[in-house]
């Protein structure tokens, strides 16, 4: 898949027009600041992606990992993070996670500087 250059404040509202399976989606940079979202209270979503960041580094190892997915009632969270941003996603249950996360990383790496 092709994607042109993004700003990064268009990515979550990319994310959602490239998967129907996505409810909301958020994105923060590398020091937890909301950068944009989608859906009802952004704030909150962006809290609960900084926990599962959190959560993710506290299990340890080298480099942190760059993927999550956390399956849910209803659902799965996808994370997807790279030195400047962390691009999460809250999903409906049949979405399929290559997917997912393959439009994660892909939008992420369209992201301008």
């Amino acid at each position: 898949m092709q994607i042109e250059s993004l700003r990064p404040q268009e990515i979550p509202e990319r994310l959602c027009e490239l998967s129907p399976d996505v409810r909301a989606a958020v994105l923060i940079d590398a020091a937890g600041t909301l950068v944009a979202a989608t859906g009802e209270e952004p704030d909150e979503l962006a809290a609960l992606v900084r926990e599962l960041v959190a959560e993710a580094d506290a299990e340890g190892g080298s480099p942190p990992p760059e993927q999550v997915e956390v399956q849910v009632d209803g659902g799965a969270v996808f994370l997807t993070r790279d030195p400047r941003h962390v691009l999460a996603a809250v999903t409906r249950k049949a979405a399929l996670s290559s997917l997912i996360l393959y439009d994660q990383r892909t939008l992420l790496e369209a992201a301008e500087s």
